[in-house]
Parts: structure tokens; sequence; C-alpha cells
């Protein structure tokens, strides 16, 4: 097993497929069972949320930089082995975070949690640069395109400077048809290629169902890929998904169980829990507001 726990999971350019990334690779790793933490850093354009259907009640990841909540009072139970710390979606509660005190949320989450993945924003700005170097490694998400390509290079640049490794390179919606090398992609930025995702319709499915891929496809080349790339980077065994029973459509695939139970450290949800469940027109909301990124 791979010494590194906590991965930053970062992109120079929005909309590649980063969000989906770091959903992915907690959920198999849950599946297989680790305890995974999944955090938005993206303090100024969450929407991790909406990709797993947790609407949170009140307290996010604001709450507790701005000095007002632990890191327990904004974690919720997704599903057995795996929580998500969102980030919320008021300016003016951004604007009364420290993103300094990140450095004890993750130190909080790693004595905890066997994984720690941190949702990173795109683009160039102190809360960006500063998952990069708290990670024990971090994770570069593209897609094949140039632009793309290009803006990986100032993450790698960005990580350098921030005192941070590099784990290597994650490409999303690759085509097999194409001609693009994706070792040579990989080669020019200088960095390992850490795997390939296919191009997958059941992908931005599963993001309006609010449902991770690996969940909502478990077969699909997609989650097959992501599961793959979770074995590969962090050396845990994932085993393939049971065969589908009858022919059982994505649509009916089981659901992560978006329960919002706040965890609370060292104890389990008890017969007290209101069992609150993710209200779906908020998870709507936070999609369609919110680049796409799958």
């Amino acid at each position: 097993m791979s010494n590194e726990t906590v991965y930053a999971i970062a992109s120079g350019k929005g909309g590649v497929g980063k969000t989906t990334t770091t959903v992915n690779l907690g959920t198999a790793l849950a599946e297989a069972g680790e305890r995974v933490a999944i955090v938005d850093t993206d303090l100024g354009m969450a929407n991790l949320a909406g990709f797993v259907s947790l609407s949170p009640n009140p307290t996010t990841l604001h709450d507790v930089l701005a000095g007002t909540a632990s890191t327990d009072d904004a974690t919720y139970r997704l599903a057995d082995n795996i929580v998500a710390i969102p980030s919320g979606t008021s300016l003016n509660d951004y604007a009364e975070t420290s993103p300094e005190r990140l450095r004890e949320v993750v130190g909080d989450l790693r004595d905890q949690f066997d994984y720690v993945f941190l949702d990173v924003g795109a683009g160039i700005s102190h809360e960006t640069v500063l998952p990069l170097g708290l990670a024990d490694a971090v994770v570069l998400v593209s897609t094949p395109e140039p632009a793309a390509v290009h803006d990986t290079k100032k993450t790698i640049e960005l990580t350098e400077r921030s005192g941070g490794d590099v784990a290597g390179l994650v490409l999303t919606r690759t085509r097999a048809e194409s001609d693009i090398s994706h070792g040579d992609l990989a080669d020019r930025l200088e960095v390992p290629l850490l795997g390939t995702i296919p191009e997958d319709p059941a992908a931005r499915e599963s993001v309006y169902a609010g449902t991770p891929l690996v969940v909502y496809d478990p077969e699909g080349p997609a989650a097959v890929a992501y599961r793959q790339l979770a074995a590969t980077l962090t050396g845990v065994e994932i085993s393939a998904p049971e065969a589908s029973n009858g022919g059982e459509s994505a649509s009916d695939a089981p659901t992560t169980q978006a329960v919002v139970d706040t965890v609370s450290r060292g104890t389990e949800s008890d017969d007290s829990d209101d069992g609150r469940e993710a209200a779906h027109d908020d998870v709507s909301s936070a999609i369609t507001e919110a680049e796409s990124d799958t």
C-alpha cells in the first residue's frame, strides 16, 4: 500500500472531470473497505455536494475555516466507509474564511481516515495553491485537449512552488479512435501517466443522478477505469463489481446512501439519527449553476 494518504485532485482548467475523479476514487476505495474522506476545498465555487446528492444543513467547510465550527461538525456520512466535507455557496461566508485553517482540517482527517481526497479549485489563488502543498501528492486531471494540457503545466508549477509533489496525470474523456498518444502527453509534462478515463455518457448521467459513477454504472468503461486508477494510485486491491442481476439498468442501480449524518469522531451513527435526506431541488440547482465537471 502506498505511504501517501492525502491526495489533492487538481486541474488548471475547469470542467475536465476533477470533482468526478475525486468522488469516484473515494467511492471505489470505500467499497474496498478503506475509510475515506472527500473534501471540497474549492471555497469560491463549491459543487462537490451536488455530485453526491448531499445538501448540508447548515455547517460547511466555510464555517470550519471561519473558526465557528469543528471539522466534525462539517463532516457528513455518505455511505459505509466514506464521508464528505462540503464547502458552502454563500459569498458572505466565503469572505469570512481563513484558508490557512485548512492545515488543521487536513491534520484532523489524516488521523481519522485511511485516505483523504481534496477537491481543489481550478485557477490560481491562495486557496487553490494551499492544498497542493498540504497533500502528500497531487493528482493532475486533464482532458487530452491542448488548452487543458497547457493549463496542467501551470498546476505543476504551482505544486512545485508550494513544496508539493506530483503523483501523476489522469486523462479524462479519452477516445479509442483518437490518434493522440496519452503517454506522449504525460512525457511532455514530465509526469507519470496514472490512467485514462474513457468518454462515457453515464458519467454525465451519474452527476445529474447525484450518484458516483462507480455505483451508478459499475460495469461501464469509465467506472472500470476509475477502479483501476484507485488501485494504481494507492496499491489497494479493488475488486470488480458483481454481475448485474436481471439486466438492471443504470437508472435502477443502487445509489450512494445520501444521508447527512454528522459524523462524530470515533463514534457511529445511532438510533437517534434524524436521517435527513439530501434536498434534490437544491442538488439540481447546484449542478445547474456549477460548471459541468464531468
